[in-house]
């Protein structure tokens, strides 16, 4: 029997990315997505307690089942694990292909990385992917071999409960193929931008630019896609810190 994938991510059910992502791992296993409606990005592990969720079938061929919910990625996520996988469980958990760059601290507002956390702490091998791309005509392409390499290799090896692993690809027309890394160091510099609104009340848009604070190092994901390499970063679900728990037992606390 076929390995069963479970698809979610968070830019919506017809985003490219995800369609982009179906068409490359159909010939290594049956899929079960289960998408946002619409587009729910950076709602990081949000999920949905003061509504009720829809679970609309989409379409439904060999091998092949989708539903789309009016909830975020993790309630994508928990709609399937409790109510649509009763006869067969899913053998790898996968979200994306996100529109836009998950690297760094990325991971801990993405919606897509949200998805793919819910299904480590669920207990199943989760793998995000994301490039370094917000177009709609974003090239996948030159991607494609790489991310179903690396879904094989998951299928073969697993991975240890607890354990997901973060994929970003750069934008670039050639790749010149995967590096295994850590999380880069960074942060978000904020800007709001004043808008109009009829009743007058002050409104904001929130942008702003991402701020790499280790230009210089040569092991995390952010320099890895600098150099137009796919970056594989092993994230847990665990953020304990182990080094300053005995540190933290001598201030007397």
């Amino acid at each position: 029997m076929k390995p069963l994938f479970l698809i979610s991510n968070d830019d919506g059910i017809h985003a490219r990315g995800i369609r982009c992502l179906i068409d490359v791992l159909r010939p290594l296993g049956d899929m079960l997505v289960v998408a946002p409606e619409t587009e729910r990005s950076g709602m990081s592990t949000a999920f949905t307690l003061r509504e009720p969720l829809t679970c609309k079938p989409v379409s439904k061929e060999e091998g092949l089942i989708q539903y789309s919910s009016n909830g975020t990625p993790v309630d994508c996520i928990k709609l399937a694990l409790n109510l649509l996988t009763d006869e067969r469980k899913p053998d790898l958990i996968i979200a994306g292909i996100n529109h836009g760059f998950n690297g760094s601290i990325a991971i801990h507002y993405s919606g897509t990385m949200g998805a793919v956390l819910e299904g480590c702490m669920a207990g199943y091998p989760s793998i995000g992917f994301s490039i370094d791309d917000h177009r709609e005509e974003a090239n996948f392409e030159p991607s494609l071999p790489h991310i179903r390499n690396i879904v094989q290799a998951v299928l073969d090896n697993g991975l240890p409960y607890g354990v997901c692993l973060n994929v970003n690809i750069p934008k670039h027309d050639e790749i010149k193929g995967t590096k295994i890394c850590r999380q880069g160091k960074g942060r978000w510099v904020e800007e709001f931008i004043p808008c109009s609104h009829p009743d007058n009340a002050k409104r904001y848009w929130l942008t702003g630019k991402f701020l790499n604070l280790e230009e210089n190092a040569g092991d995390n994901d952010l320099t890895s896609m600098r150099q137009g390499y796919i970056s594989v970063v092993p994230s847990c679900i665990d953020v304990t810190n182990h080094s300053l728990i005995g540190q933290l037992q001598t201030w007397g606390l």
